[in-house]
């Protein structure tokens, strides 16, 4: 069993009627009505996308280019078993499933570790009622330019349209820009989108995107712009996701045209580390980038705090602690639940963690927290809900126990001094509480509640 935090609970007033706590406090924060615009004021994606943040698997924490389609497939049929009544549902791949080119240009699949073809592989997938998902980067691959290859559907090649003097993307992996005001450009990055529909993909992760992070500097933002028009005029349904550590000067572009970003690089620390992610170096960063980013999230188009490192135990790389507060975090910033570990190999405790329905109402209600301070490592973060509830999450992000306090004056609820007050992680009601609640947490734990305010 999960170790539970050393909590100390104490009442900031009297502590009562808890019957009727039971039965007014019940379930989670509201959804509310999902609507077509963030509060920065950037449209939705499509209208015909799910417009709430994507749940689901990626292979890269876990197996990165060691893949193959039984693994992928052992993947899903764990996921349908297990994970797909909690709303799990994308089976994504990720990097090294592509070895060469097609005759016009577009990614194909390695032969050797999908002998059957990704079409087939996605059939699979559907066939449980999963969706699935596959990686591709920007820009116009090496070996395309090297073969010159046709574009779909033109008489033109890919020469026609490269500017060699500006990487493709942020890999530094040889590829080249594409220059979208010439002839066939646009075509290009059709024919590549009409093959992904044509073998059913619903996911798209679309890597070292710039402005932001990766190995060498790159602007892509006409690829996303032309990518977005491309997926649309598909007429099926494909999330897109941008990769890894975009520009925040640029959020408003990234939220107009794609359906999430990541804000940070990445959650694994690979060698630094003996587990797939660490605290002090990797999850911790979220805590200090996710408030800049909040006013750009919204129905169909999500801040991304990349994987969720928690279903494998101690491979893990994180204390209990630290797996509970990372589950926290990503679900009070309605952020991507997309888990990196090994679906085949759960652990009992994780199991309990990612499948808790009320914190996954949370993350599905799409209603990002920000932090009352960050001036301590002991933090308050607060989201507003529709039905004048909220949800309020107590951090300590330091290295020994110490107090939080959550002050029912921070909830902007006009002065309320009585709440009642429900713990999500152990779905139980704590009843009527006056001025606020403090709790003693272990370095690194966390406390989730709904918070309803009664009144002065």
């Amino acid at each position: 069993m999960m170790r539970r935090s050393r909590t100390t609970a104490k009442l900031l007033g009297p502590l009562a009627a808890a019957a009727l706590c039971a039965g007014v406090v019940q379930g989670t924060a509201s959804a509310g009505a999902l609507g077509d615009t963030s509060p920065s004021g950037a449209p939705s994606f499509a209208a015909h996308q799910d417009l709430r943040p994507p749940m689901g698997w990626s292979s890269w924490s876990s197996f990165h280019g060691g893949i193959s389609e039984s693994l992928i497939e052992a993947q899903a049929t764990a996921m349908h078993n297990t994970l797909q009544k909690y709303g799990y549902r994308y089976v994504n791949i990720d990097a090294g499933w592509s070895d060469h080119v097609d005759q016009y240009g577009r990614d194909a699949w390695n032969a050797t570790k999908f002998p059957d073809g990704i079409p087939a592989v996605a059939k699979f997938v559907h066939s449980l009622g999963l969706k699935f998902g596959i990686y591709l980067v920007p820009g116009i691959p090496k070996a395309a330019l090297t073969a010159n290859s046709q574009i779909a559907g033109t008489a033109l090649h890919v020469a026609d349209i490269a500017d060699t003097t500006k990487p493709g993307n942020t890999a530094a992996d040889g590829s080249a820009a594409i220059d979208y005001a010439k002839p066939g450009a646009a075509a290009y990055v059709q024919s590549q989108a009409d093959l992904l529909a044509s073998w059913g993909v619903d996911y798209i992760k679309m890597d070292f995107v710039g402005p932001g992070g990766g190995k060498v500097a790159a602007d892509n933002r006409a690829d996303i712009e032309h990518w977005h028009a491309a997926l649309a005029r598909t007429g099926r349904a494909i999330h897109l996701e941008l990769s890894n550590s975009l520009s925040l000067a640029n959020a408003a572009i990234w939220a107009k045209y794609s359906n999430g970003w990541r804000i940070e690089g990445d959650v694994e620390c690979y060698s630094h580390c003996p587990g797939l992610t660490n605290w002090s170096v990797r999850v911790s960063k979220r805590f200090t980038d996710a408030p800049q980013w909040i006013a750009f999230a919204g129905p169909g188009h999500w801040n991304d705090l990349d994987s969720v490192e928690v279903g494998n135990g101690a491979a893990d790389g994180l204390t209990p602690d630290e797996r509970q507060s990372m589950v926290t975090l990503w679900s009070i910033e309605s952020a991507p639940l997309l888990l990196g570990t090994d679906l085949s190999k759960l652990d009992p405790a994780d199991l309990a963690l990612i499948t808790n329905p009320e914190v996954i109402a949370v993350d599905q209600a799409g209603h990002p927290a920000h932090p009352v301070s960050q001036a301590t490592a002991q933090q308050v973060w607060i989201a507003a809900n529709p039905d004048h509830s909220y949800t309020v999450a107590l951090f300590n992000l330091g290295d020994s126990a110490a107090p939080v306090t959550a002050s029912w004056s921070d909830l902007g609820s006009g002065g309320a001094r009585t709440a009642m007050v429900r713990d999500l992680w152990q779905h139980k009601n704590l009843g009527l509480i006056h001025g606020g609640y403090t709790a003693t947490l272990a370095p690194h734990a966390s406390l989730l509640f709904r918070v309803i305010p009664l009144g002065k």
